[in-house]
């Protein structure tokens, strides 16, 4: 079955949900390389606020450099060019916040994201997605939360980190 793409009916709804984080989606031809793409093709890339993928881009790829945008600093944003940057907790915080946010786009959900990342190859201690989530990410949630992305609900709070 594969991992979601772009294409696939639920990213159709991406520009809205990245648009709350003032981002825009940028859409690249197929065929054409992916501009600020830190993995290659067909992975999403980043220059500044735009997300720029393919048809083929793996949705939860796209979902994870949006996740880069909003967890670095101001400072970072603002020269942002391919490389998101960031250190070990932060990485946590993208990946936590990633499955948070899949609920927000119909058709997609934590369940399908835990499968796509898992099928991709993310790795965790606990041996995937779902477990890491829901047994070992303590430290992330706490991040997401002293940076005030998520609550202690783990409802997003639509802001960047400052």
């Amino acid at each position: 079955m594969g991992v979601l793409l772009c294409s696939d009916p639920p990213g159709a709804s991406l520009a809205d949900l990245i648009g709350k984080y003032g981002m825009q989606l940028q859409h690249v031809a197929d065929g054409n390389p992916v501009p600020g793409s830190h993995f290659g093709d067909p992975e999403a890339g980043l220059i500044g606020g735009a997300l720029l993928v393919r048809s083929d881009t793996p949705l939860h790829s796209a979902f994870h450099e949006t996740c880069h945008y909003i967890c670095m600093d101001d400072e970072r944003r603002q020269h942002l060019h391919t490389d998101a940057g960031g250190g070990y907790d932060e990485e946590n915080g993208v990946c936590y916040l990633q499955i948070l946010l899949a609920d927000h786009l119909p058709g997609f959900g934590r369940e399908r994201m835990f499968k796509d990342m898992d099928e991709w190859g993310y790795s965790f201690r606990l041996g995937s997605s779902k477990a890491w989530f829901e047994e070992d990410a303590e430290d992330a949630r706490e991040w997401l939360i002293q940076h005030h992305l998520i609550d202690k609900h783990d409802k997003t709070t639509w802001k960047l980190r400052k």
